[in-house]
């Protein structure tokens, strides 16, 4: 599926960084870490570590969303933001394009997900063997046959946000792996983007926000 792989080569978007933390709107279309096979080797982290050598790896967005990802700077930031992460103190905010109306205008996703394991990497609902999942929603406005929404992930799932969405009837748009028909051709990309991401400072423990607007 990413025999096709061309990555756009837009320069990097920094929207913060100090002793500790870079904060980078990573585009759409790029992998967050190196793929197997040399084809795949060029991702955001090996952009930013030419820019910032010390930079380590906290977290990951899959290749076709856009939006905040947070570096760490040293071996101390990584901990702390990692930790965060791990124990759900990070608040993310996505913005989506999905398919259809989505009603009501709030709610929740609580159904598990579990790897596809004949249909790598696409993940499942699985009630059985699924590990939790849960995702906030909030409708922004409604389209022809389309809602923007934001989506609150309450945990960090491989393809939480498509799979729910998924699994309400309202694939994202232009998901090369969910969405089939005109809800796929007709969108140049994933319509997903991370929107805000809050985390502690690993200095000080405050609490930041940031942003990247979204571009759809």
């Amino acid at each position: 599926m990413y025999s096709d792989y061309t990555p756009p080569q837009d320069p990097l978007d920094i929207l913060h960084d100090d002793h500790e933390i870079l904060i980078v709107n990573k585009p759409s279309g790029l992998l967050s870490v190196p793929g197997k096979g040399e084809h795949l080797a060029d991702c955001l982290i090996t952009r930013v570590q030419a820019a910032f050598p010390q930079a380590l790896l906290v977290h990951r967005l899959d290749r076709d969303t856009s939006g905040v990802m947070i570096f760490a700077l040293t071996p101390h930031a990584q901990r702390h933001l990692g930790l965060q992460f791990e124990k759900r103190m990070t608040k993310k905010t996505y913005v989506a394009r999905i398919s259809g109306k989505l009603e009501p205008k709030t709610g929740t996703v609580d159904l598990p997900i579990i790897v596809d394991w004949e249909n790598r990497p696409l993940q499942k609902i699985c009630h059985d063997t699924g590990r939790a999942a849960q995702t906030d929603w909030r409708v922004m406005r409604y389209g022809d046959d389309e809602t923007r929404v934001r989506l609150m992930p309450k945990t960090g799932r491989s393809h939480q946000l498509r799979v729910h969405m998924l699994a309400l009837g309202h694939p994202i748009l232009g998901d090369p792996f969910y969405a089939k028909g005109a809800a796929l051709s007709d969108h140049p990309r994933l319509m997903l983007h991370s929107e805000e991401l809050r985390v502690r400072h690993p200095d000080g423990g405050a609490t930041h926000k940031f942003r990247a607007k979204s571009p759809f």
